[in-house]
């Protein structure tokens, strides 16, 4: 029997592979996801076999898969009992805007539809230029803390760093950014209570912010975000999956909640798509003017 040119039956173990390959127009190929999975809607009707660190190897060895995608090292442990079992086995490790935007050109060539997967790249980058070019009309870039986890306190991993300046923010603690691993990028609160961020945002890696809890925090009452009511929750799934989801609709989120921190409008083709903080909904959005439809946007930062 001849094997197929390029793999015809992949599982994805994170969601944001699955998301790829269906814009790319190859969802068809997707045998198995993530639990975790929920872009696009379509995806959600293909067998689960994975969370995050566990996987259903019985699942995965009923879908004869011939090609497996992984992310980080934290799925190190099931990648080795996979490619025991004998599977073609791809582990990314992208942690930046850039690393992202490589995934996607790899993973293109790794399924025969390399110029599909460009034209992708140029798409996403031109949404991060007109996100950037909205953000340049703001009068001033508020300091943002972002924070992945509570207990401990971790900041943001690089992607969601990069994005916030992008969409017109400054990271507190931009210092962090190269800590690949979120035991690198654990805060001391009262260390981020004396950079008085403007606005903080939270992302608890799947479970849902308390923002009492962040309010309440000792110390916390002095500064800026919490006097003036500047605590926003973007959900996980749009901002900490390392793909297409955080290029788009993370940032677009990021954006809204820094327009509506300032006061600010943004333009309509620029707002979420999805479900915004309710804290942030009141964001308004501006139609752009000929001139300003006629300016060239500037590269992302």
């Amino acid at each position: 029997m001849t094997a197929p040119a390029y793999p015809e039956r992949i599982v994805c173990l994170t969601e944001e592979t699955t998301e790829t390959l269906y814009l790319l127009g190859h969802g068809h190929r997707v045998v198995g996801i993530s639990g975790y999975t929920v872009r696009p809607r379509e995806a959600r009707s293909k067998p689960r076999v994975s969370a995050f660190i566990t996987a259903r190897f019985d699942r995965i060895d009923a879908l004869r898969p011939d090609l497996i995608l992984g992310f980080s090292d934290l799925q190190a442990d099931i990648a080795a009992e996979l490619i025991r079992r004998g599977y073609p086995v791809f582990v990314f490790n992208q942690r930046s805007t850039e690393d992202i935007l490589q995934m996607i050109r790899v993973l293109g060539g790794i399924i025969g539809c390399e110029a599909r997967a460009v034209a992708l790249v140029r798409r996403l980058e031109d949404g991060l230029r007109r996100v950037a070019a909205s953000a340049a009309r703001w009068p001033r870039r508020p300091r943002v803390f972002f924070e992945e986890w509570d207990e401990p306190l971790i900041s943001g991993i690089r992607w969601v760093d990069e994005l916030i300046e992008i969409a017109g923010g400054t990271s507190l603690h931009p210092g962090l950014r190269e800590g690949r691993l979120a035991k690198d990028r654990v805060c001391d609160p009262a260390e981020v209570a004396a950079r008085d961020p403007d606005v903080v945002i939270a992302s608890w890696c799947g479970k849902p912010v308390r923002k009492e809890r962040i309010r309440t925090r000792p110390g916390w009452e002095s500064v800026a975000a919490i006097r003036h009511g500047r605590v926003y929750e973007i959900k996980s799934a749009w901002i900490l999956q390392p793909g297409p989801a955080a290029l788009t609709e993370g940032v677009r989120q990021i954006h809204a909640i820094l327009a509506h921190a300032l006061g600010e409008t943004i333009d309509a083709e620029l707002l979420p798509q999805e479900r915004l903080d309710p804290d942030a909904a009141a964001v308004t959005a501006r139609t752009r003017s000929p001139r300003a439809e006629s300016a060239p946007d500037p590269p992302p930062p």
